[in-house]
């Protein structure tokens, strides 16, 4: 009996997960169609029930003005639903919003906070900014082994700007200081392994 009613559950929740992710999915074509109307169309609802992901697409089409007027602090609020729930992407685009006072207030110290809960999901490009805010001290005292580190963790991770941001930031550090930072780098894991 029990093990009937567990069956029943599993299959219950695959029947109500299928149509949202038809639904995600078919915003996901229409995005690549570029017909954004129809994406918010598909992802809004989704959002409004609390998917992650698609609350940062929601997001991301309030940011770029896709089908949709452009509305930085609309796009702060759904980035900020799914930062919440540890979208690494949103993360980092929140902290963007909050780094380049878009859609409301500049504020380095929320910047530096998602920028940092980003980073250590593993997203490459929050990665950077973080890597930028230390070497920079915007935000965080200046720390070049800490910039180091989150720049070479970014290239490593894909971000394409990064290997020669690590080489220009490496200009301004001694050899004692590249390799402490390497050594960080090499001991770092992202959050949750």
């Amino acid at each position: 009996m029990t093990f009937r009613l567990a069956g029943t559950l599993v299959l219950s929740i695959f029947f109500l997960a299928v149509p949202a992710w038809a639904d995600f999915q078919a915003g996901m074509t229409a995005h690549d169609s570029e017909d954004y109307a129809t994406a918010m169309r598909e992802w809004l609802p989704l959002a409004e029930q609390g998917d992650a992901l698609a609350q940062y697409h929601v997001g991301m089409l309030y940011h770029k003005g896709r089908g949709v007027p452009q509305d930085d602090a609309e796009a702060r609020k759904w980035y900020a639903k799914a930062a919440a729930q540890g979208h690494a992407r949103a993360q980092f685009s929140l902290g963007t919003l909050y780094f380049n006072g878009e859609g409301g207030p500049k504020d380095y110290q929320q910047a530096l906070r998602w920028f940092r809960l980003g980073a250590n999901r593993g997203d490459a490009l929050a990665q950077t900014k973080l890597g930028i805010m230390y070497d920079d001290g915007e935000g965080v005292p200046k720390d070049k082994v800490q910039g180091y580190k989150w720049v070479s963790l970014a290239a490593t991770n894909g971000d394409k700007s990064a290997p020669m941001l690590r080489d220009i930031l490496a200009k301004g550090m001694t050899e004692a200081q590249i390799a402490k930072a390497k050594k960080l780098a090499s001991e770092w894991k992202p959050e949750g392994q």
